[in-house]
């Protein structure tokens, strides 16, 4: 049997309440709309850790960061760990990465083949935090709400010129796979950083909001010793009390967040197009690798569980699987084993290395009981945070902090914390009791303080003296492009050509 093309289109910090069913009505993005009419649509999918590093190494692993070390954003991502790219490829697959994937170390591949751009961000361990020294802010590289300040109208940006690259690699990718040159079935990653901050975008995106009616967040800001002690700690590492956050910032900045899905948007239909002008065919799915609060509480970006950071758009067009809303709660952890289901790969080689499962059941029918988890123990955190999500539960653990449980069916916006609440308990027992089955949460606080000190030594190491960056070097084979002097100018131009012609 034909192994099936797959295209992943990945974005970064995308909200996904404002995906309740596809994208939501009043934004522009009719390309993902038509995607969304023809997928299965998972209004309730959340990442397996919010922050892009862990994030996305747990969505290509299936693991959650204890399992594979990617606690931060400056921590190693293993070579010995299968990813999908790796389970693909061993399966017969063409592998390729156009965009952002945020590896740490010197593996940029991850069984990738080829990556066809370098990463926006450094591989190197200069942003790793401390637990030694709470409430430290390392202001070269922690957030800032100078995003928030500053955002509003450019026409580039550094985002923008990277996105417009990536971009612009996917596109040509899909051309040349249209040629035929390779028999292998492919499976194409492109990774975008939009709508990421800052929050800047180009004016005809920008001009597509003048008149929207959410500009300003449903739940409006808490003072500060109304939060709980994590998203204090959030708001001490983003350096809020050296801003005056106005209701004009905050308009500006999330009217410059939905434009970028716009421009998003555009992007992503450059690369379907291209898929379907040469006729090919591909599994389609679309996910980002967290959320982004904008606002929502006072709370900006990210490393929060509430709804806004952790939530994220899921959707998957295959052919078999019957274009809905599905409602269960699911993971970014499971979209490596439904890869391999999908593909066709014996999930007896797949299952072992994930704490993810396929989603393939459920599309069919099959009722879902597994809880969602994700953890969280990067830059804002003094010792690692725990999540479950079941039924219509949230329940989030730290050892430092009273746990929190919400009914998002009743509460949706997270405001009543029934942790304490007696008409709960067995609830919240039930939950604290699988927090201590599942996690040995000392081990864990103990194995990030030591992986932080070890990065601490060897970043410091590795600065000294002559520097050798283990970041991508995308090859250019010049020599083997367009036309050159070992090539029959004949042959060039009808390989090259999609539709070959007469």
């Amino acid at each position: 049997m034909t192994k099936p093309n797959i295209l992943i289109l990945m974005v970064d910090q995308l909200n996904g309440t404002l995906f309740p069913d596809g994208p939501a009505d009043w934004l522009h993005a009719p390309n993902l709309k038509r995607l969304a009419a023809k997928s299965v649509r998972f209004q309730n999918a959340y990442t397996g850790s919010p922050l892009c590093a862990p994030g996305r190494a747990a969505f290509m692993s299936g693991q959650l960061p204890s399992r594979n070390g990617v606690y931060d954003n400056a921590a190693e991502f293993r070579s010995d760990i299968p990813t999908y790219a790796h389970h693909l490829r061993r399966a017969g697959y063409y592998t390729a990465l156009s965009g952002k994937m945020h590896f740490v170390g010197p593996d940029q591949l991850h069984g990738f083949e080829e990556r066809l751009t370098t990463d926006i961000y450094p591989a190197d361990f200069g942003w790793t935090p401390d637990y030694r020294k709470p409430g430290e802010r390392i202001d070269w590289w922690y957030h800032n709400m100078g995003s928030v300040t500053g955002s509003g109208v450019a026409e580039i940006s550094n985002q923008m010129e990277y996105d417009d690259e990536v971009a612009h690699f996917a596109k040509m990718k899909v051309y040349d796979l249209a040629r035929g040159k390779d028999e292998r079935p492919w499976c194409l990653t492109a990774s975008f950083t939009h709508p990421h901050d800052p929050y800047v975008a180009r004016k005809k995106y920008w001009d597509l909001y003048e008149d929207c009616e959410h500009l300003l967040p449903e739940v409006p800001a808490l003072d500060y010793s109304d939060h709980d002690p994590h998203s204090q700690r959030i708001f001490d590492a983003n350096d809020w009390r050296n801003y005056d956050i106005s209701n004009e910032d905050i308009r500006r900045s999330r009217r410059a967040y939905f434009a970028n899905i716009s421009y998003l948007d555009d992007k992503i239909g450059e690369i379907l197009e291209a898929l379907e002008t040469t006729r090919q065919e591909a599994i389609i799915l679309f996910v980002s690798d967290h959320g982004d609060m904008l606002g929502e509480r006072g709370l900006w970006f990210k490393m929060s569980f509430y709804e806004g950071s952790a939530r994220v758009p899921l959707m998957i067009s295959a052919p078999g699987l019957e274009p809905r809303l599905e409602t269960t709660p699911v993971s970014t952890l499971d979209v490596t084993p439904t890869l391999g289901d999908l593909a066709q790969v014996p999930m007896a080689d797949i299952a072992p290395w994930t704490d993810g499962e396929s989603l393939v059941p459920l599309c069919d029918g099959i009722p879902r009981e597994t809880p969602v988890l994700a953890e969280y123990a990067a830059e804002a955190s003094y010792a690692p945070l725990v999540c479950l999500r079941s039924g219509p539960y949230k329940y989030v653990h730290c050892e430092l902090d009273p746990p929190q449980l919400f009914d998002l069916a009743s509460d949706p916006h997270e405001r009543v914390n029934l942790a304490n609440d007696p008409a709960h308990e067995t609830a919240a027992r039930m939950f604290a009791e699988d927090v201590a089955r599942r996690w040995d949460m000392a081990r864990f606080d103990a194995d990030v303080r030591a992986s932080q000190a070890r990065r601490w030594v060897v970043y410091e190491a590795l600065r000294n003296g002559s520097y050798y960056p283990w970041d991508y070097q995308p090859l250019q084979k010049a020599s083997e492009r367009y036309m050159r002097n070992h090539m029959d100018l004949n042959d060039v131009e009808e390989s090259q050509r999609f539709p070959r012609g007469e």
